[in-house]
C-alpha cells in the first residue's frame, strides 16, 4: 500500500518519540515468557480475519478512550501491533503521553508476523 506522504510524515514524527522493535524480537521475547501484553490496534474486520494469539483488541480509534479501564497499570509492558508498523506507531506515540511508560511498537506488524510464518489466532 503506498501511504500518503503527511501521514508518512505524521509516522515518521512518531517514530522519532518512541521505542520500536520488530517480529523476531517479539517472538523470541514471547518464546521467553516475558511478562508483556500484545495490542492489536488495526480494525475490527482485520482483527476477524487474524491475529496473533494472546493479543488484546483495542482498535487504533478507541484505544486511548479505553485502554485505562483495560489496561489501568501505566507500567504495563505493552506490544502495539498494525499492519505494517505504522498506526501502531501513532498509537505508540499517544500512549506515551497519557503516561504509559513501557510500550513498544512492532515494525513489520501483522504483515511480518504472517511473512515470518509464525502462529495465528481467529475468534
Amino acid at each position: 500500500m503506498a501511504h500518503a506522504p503527511q501521514f508518512l510524515k505524521l509516522v515518521n514524527e512518531a517514530k522519532k518519540k518512541i521505542k520500536e522493535t520488530n517480529v523476531p524480537e517479539v517472538k523470541r521475547r514471547i518464546d521467553a515468557g516475558e511478562k508483556l501484553l500484545l495490542v492489536d490496534v488495526r480494525e475490527d474486520n482485520e482483527w476477524a480475519n487474524g491475529h496473533l494469539p494472546g493479543a488484546v483488541h483495542l482498535g487504533k480509534g478507541i484505544i486511548e478512550r479505553d485502554i485505562e479501564q483495560r489496561v489501568p497499570d501505566t507500567n504495563t509492558k505493552l506490544i502495539l501491533y498494525c499492519g505494517g508498523g505504522f498506526r501502531s506507531a501513532l498509537v505508540a506515540d499517544n500512549l506515551q503521553k497519557m503516561g504509559y511508560h513501557n510500550v513498544e511498537s512492532m515494525d513489520g506488524g501483522w504483515k511480518g508476523w504472517l511473512e515470518a510464518g509464525l502462529p495465528t489466532a481467529k475468534g
